[in-house]
C-alpha cells in the first residue's frame, strides 16, 4: 500500500519561499495524477494544485503565479514550490492522488507564514 510522506514545511515571513516534497513508498507503482491540498485551522481541506501524468498542471486562483507543482517520476516524488507566501497560506499541506480513490492521508507538513 502506498504511503505518502510530506516534508519541507516551516515558518517563514510573508514574501518568503518554501519547497514541499511528497515522497511515495510502499508500492512499485508510479504515482499518477497527484495533487497538493491544504487545511487551515477550522477550515475544510482544499485543493491547491494538480499535476497529471503528462505534466499538465492546474492551480486554485489564490495561488496562481506564486506556486508551482512539479514531479520527478524517477523518484516517485511530487513537489510544490511556493513563492511570495502570504499569511493566508498558513495551513497543513498534504499530497494525494487526484481523480481516483485517495491513498491513506499522510501526516502533512505545517506551513506557517508570519506577517
Amino acid at each position: 500500500q502506498v504511503q505518502l510522506v510530506e516534508s519541507g514545511g516551516g515558518l517563514v515571513q510573508a514574501g518568503g519561499s518554501l519547497r514541499l516534497s511528497c515522497a511515495a513508498s510502499g508500492s512499485s507503482s508510479r504515482l499518477n495524477n497527484m495533487g497538493w491540498f491544504r487545511q487551515a485551522p477550522g477550515k475544510q481541506r482544499e485543493l491547491v494544485a494538480t499535476i497529471t501524468t503528462d505534466g499538465s498542471t492546474n492551480y486554485r486562483d489564490s495561488v496562481k503565479g506564486r506556486f508551482t507543482i512539479s514531479r520527478d517520476n524517477a523518484k516517485n516524488t511530487v513537489y510544490l514550490q511556493m513563492n511570495s507566501l502570504k499569511p493566508e497560506d498558513t495551513a497543513v499541506y498534504y499530497c494525494n492522488a487526484r481523480f481516483t480513490v485517495p491513498f491513506p492521508w499522510g501526516q502533512g507538513t505545517q506551513v506557517t507564514v508570519s506577517s
